[in-house]
């Protein structure tokens, strides 16, 4: 499958998905490269919060895990254990919110990161 891709990729056609991509936004820079621009810096800004928020989500649930193994199998006196048992469960809410930012397409909830983008596509009106 890959070869066949491979082979279409440089025969001159518009035939992939990331040909046509290219295509458009070659189009979008000839016809209104200011517009191109708006649209560059807002994919990169979508990239950039995406991994600061990867980064994050990825930081809660080492922390989660950590203080998981800390409370079973961690040698810790009886007065820390306590607070090592509210921490985890605090974090479990932490855990919880991080995990709905991940899946919130099931909450049906409008996201201003796609608005912002169909606003480009149809020049600037929302």
């Amino acid at each position: 499958m890959d070869k066949k891709i491979k082979q279409r990729l440089g025969d001159g056609k518009i035939n992939t998905s990331f040909e046509m991509i290219e295509e458009q936004e070659e189009k979008l820079w000839e016809t209104n490269p200011m517009e191109a621009l708006r649209y560059e810096k807002i994919e990169t800004r979508k990239k950039l919060n995406w991994w600061a928020r990867f980064s994050l989500s990825m930081i809660i649930v080492f922390t989660f895990l950590f203080l998981i193994w800390l409370l079973f199998f961690g040698a810790l006196p009886a007065e820390s254990r306590d607070l090592i048992n509210i921490m985890v469960g605090a974090y479990v809410a932490v855990l919880a919110k991080a995990t709905d930012y991940w899946f919130y397409w099931f909450k049906e909830k409008d996201d201003p990161e796609q608005k912002e983008g169909e606003a480009v596509g149809n020049n600037g009106t929302i």
